[in-house]
């Protein structure tokens, strides 16, 4: 973001407010602006898909890569990389981001798909796919938004994308297959591609992460820290935005047909996902309170179990089951409902902070 770099423990600017520029400040605006642009180019301009489509990094449309790629790098340039040993070894912070990532999220999504949508197989199955893909990528601009440890979220999507590579496959056989048959429920025979889904964490964590570690390595070696983080940085960071608004119009003009010709399935979709969203987000921010950390760390546990990585979603559930498929429109679905409550949680967040974590440094001041 464009905003100071700050870091937990330093001293915070006065104002929240304050310290943002135009497009932090509007941040909602603007993204409510590329969601609805997106949606009315994709439902207006013919052939648009095809043209997107054309050419793709693994399962992706390059474009929207692009997009990724220019949104993470910014973000993750910001990481000070000597610092995530201190991360790293805090277990309480390790051991609860893994059990809220790996149990405790899949197992809610599964829950409320089931609760809501008994009817809708395909899009329930959609939405259990969507449940198995922890954000690796725009968990990083809400955490950051917020106040949260940069380090921490950084270290831990870099954990999820490891995870994603080893597990997602396995959670999808027994989500889908071995516990509805355990419950007496109807099952779903799926075979996931390990290959896509390496491609993506590669790309979309893999290549920003070693540019924004070599970007503050030679940066730092050169010119010195000062210059890196007041100069730099500050010219670097609204390209994140930039990126994010791009990807934002891309997904939504890749699918605004499919989503603006089926309002109701849109609705039906929507609600389990705004509730497994508003679950994991505050269940994650409370137990990591009550395990004892402070505001920036439970921030980024908070938005590290609460974001789901939607392009591998959608990339899954299309060559799985097919472009046209109830299970990749859940997907589609996502970021249109994942965007603007993760964003209302950045706002929910830095309300609750002083409320919750009283007396805690890492929480971001106000003027009253």
């Amino acid at each position: 973001m464009s905003q100071t770099e700050v870091h937990p423990g330093s001293v915070r600017p006065p104002s929240i407010a304050g310290r943002l520029s135009l497009l932090d400040r509007y941040l909602p605006v603007w993204i409510i602006a590329a969601m609805a642009a997106g949606l009315l180019l994709g439902r207006f301009v013919p052939g648009l898909n095809t043209v997107l489509e054309a050419v793709k990094i693994g399962s992706v449309s390059l474009p929207i890569a692009v997009g990724l790629l220019v949104m993470m790098y910014p973000v993750l340039a910001k990481v000070r990389y000597n610092e995530t040993r201190r991360v790293t070894s805090n277990r309480r912070l390790m051991g609860l981001s893994l059990v809220l990532n790996w149990v405790v999220g899949p197992a809610v999504m599964f829950t409320l798909a089931w609760l809501l949508l008994p009817d809708l197989p395909e899009y329930r199955t959609g939405l259990i796919i969507v449940g198995l893909a922890r954000c690796i990528a725009m968990v990083l601009i809400w955490n950051d938004l917020a106040c949260g440890d940069r380090e921490a979220a950084a270290v831990l999507v870099a954990i999820n994308s490891v995870f994603q590579v080893v597990a997602f496959s396995a959670l999808g056989w027994f989500y889908l297959q071995i516990l509805p048959g355990w419950l007496g429920l109807s099952t779903t025979s799926t075979h996931f591609s390990f290959w896509a889904i390496f491609v993506s964490v590669l790309v979309f964590l893999g290549v920003p992460l070693v540019a924004g570690f070599l970007t503050r390595l030679v940066g730092e070696r050169t010119k010195g820290r000062d210059w890196y983080e007041g100069r730099f940085l500050p010219k670097l960071s609204p390209w994140a935005l930039y990126g994010l608004l791009f990807t934002i119009v891309l997904l939504f003009a890749l699918q605004g047909e499919a989503i603006t010709s089926r309002p109701l399935d849109v609705a039906r979709i929507a609600l389990p996902l705004v509730a497994y969203f508003a679950i994991m987000w505050l269940g994650g921010l409370l137990l990591s309170r009550a395990v004892g950390l402070d505001y920036a760390h439970s921030t980024s546990v908070a938005f590290t179990a609460s974001g789901n990585n939607f392009e591998l979603a959608i990339a899954v559930a299309i060559g799985t089951f097919g472009v046209t498929s109830g299970q990749a429109l859940a997907g589609v679905v996502g970021p249109l409902i994942e965007v603007p409550v993760l964003v209302g949680l950045v706002y929910v967040g830095l309300w609750l902070a002083p409320r919750l974590f009283p007396d805690d440094p890492t929480v971001p001041t106000r003027n009253r």
